[in-house]
Formats: C-alpha cells, structure tokens, sequence
C-alpha cells in the first residue's frame, strides 16, 4: 500500500539511535503515522515539527506501521520560534491534532485551516483570535458545530449572552437567564473553547494536551 500527498510534520519520536516514528497531517489522509529512516541521525535535511512537504507513505500490509519518504519544502514554524506566544499557539495546534484526530481519516477542511494559520502568524496582528477561528473549525470538524448566529430558543438575532454546552448553540439573555448557571458567557473566548475541548477528552478518554493548557 502506498500514500502520497502533502502534509505537515506535527510530532516526531526518537525510536532508535538513527530512526523516528513521525505523526504527519496531511492534506488527503488526515493523520498518518510512520517510520522516519534517519530522522534522528540525519546531518542534512533534518525533519522537524513545523515543516511543510510532499510525503510517500508506504506498507505492505494497510495494518502496519508504514515508512515515509519525507521531501520538506518549507519550514512553517522557523517565523515563531523567537516569538514565544506565537510558538505556544504552534505546539498547541499539533498537540491537539496529534491528541483528538484519528489516523488516516480525512480532514481536509481542517488542514486547510492549519496551513493557512501557520502561514498567516507571523504577521497576524491578534494572534489569539486568529488562533481562537481555528479552534472553532476543529470543533465543527469534531462534531461540535458552534452557531453564534441567533438564539436557539426565540430566533432573536441580538443580546446574545450565552452559549449551551449541549447544543453549541447561542442563546439570549432572556432566554438563557433561568439556566444562566449551566451555559457557557458569550462572547467565545479560550476558556469557552477548552471546556469543549476538555469534553471531548473525557469522551475518548485522553487528557488535555499541557500544550494547550498552556494557553
């Protein structure tokens, strides 16, 4: 069996003195992981988190740990690594893939969203917020589709106060006032998110990534 496509590396693993197990997320096979030939000793074209590349996946069995044959083209998190804010919001982009995403399922939309925000940090100017958007398409693609845009009880599009855990939807203050203790504040912040975020940890039974704790 064989794989090529284009990814990011998001985690790579020291398995003996010379090779890596790597986690890549790519563009049409979602999280894959694999066997770097090299990828602790090499001098030359190392691999690191944060590269961007064409990537060939190969097994003899789909049930086996496959290799790759890694090709970066560019180095996405060289612009963060002096900035420490902008490389906390890295480690927690691929803690969180690497932690909730499934192998070899596709995300497609989600890794689109990845490329874009590690190349738009660099310059971005509310690096959080920016960093709150993507969090907002992990969650869609994850089953929680968050709907800010009018009150699930009356349909009123203004005075929106709060948010439902359950539902993900947003809720008015007069409509949210007697369970104003069960729902989350609007407007969405990281706090709001994380408890979405630690939910769905509670369900595949992991804990937070301390990436994204750091936050």
């Amino acid at each position: 069996m064989q794989i090529e496509t284009t990814g990011i590396l998001i985690n790579i693993k020291p398995f003996s003195e010379r090779d890596a197990i790597a986690h890549i997320f790519t563009k049409d096979n979602g999280v894959l992981v694999g066997m770097l030939r090299g990828g602790v000793s090499a001098k030359k074209n190392k691999p690191l988190v944060g590269q961007y590349g064409n990537v060939s996946w190969v097994a003899r069995l789909d049930s086996q740990l496959g290799v790759f044959h890694w090709e970066a083209e560019k180095n996405l998190s060289a612009p963060l690594i002096l900035n420490p804010e902008l490389l906390k919001i890295m480690n927690s982009v691929f803690s969180l893939i690497f932690t909730l995403l499934p192998e070899r399922e596709s995300y497609e939309n989600l890794y689109n969203e990845t490329l874009n925000l590690m190349k738009d940090l660099p310059n971005e100017q509310n690096p959080r917020t920016r960093y709150l958007q993507w969090e907002i398409v992990l969650l869609r693609e994850l089953g929680y589709a968050l709907d800010l845009s009018k009150c699930s009880g009356c349909g009123r599009v203004d005075n929106l106060c709060y948010l439902s855990p359950r539902t993900g939807r947003a809720v008015c203050a007069e409509c949210g006032e007697p369970y104003r203790g069960r729902l989350y504040d609007l407007p969405l912040n990281l706090d709001t998110t994380l408890r979405f975020i630690s939910g769905i940890c509670d369900i595949q039974g992991t804990d937070i990534p301390p990436a994204r704790k750091m936050l």
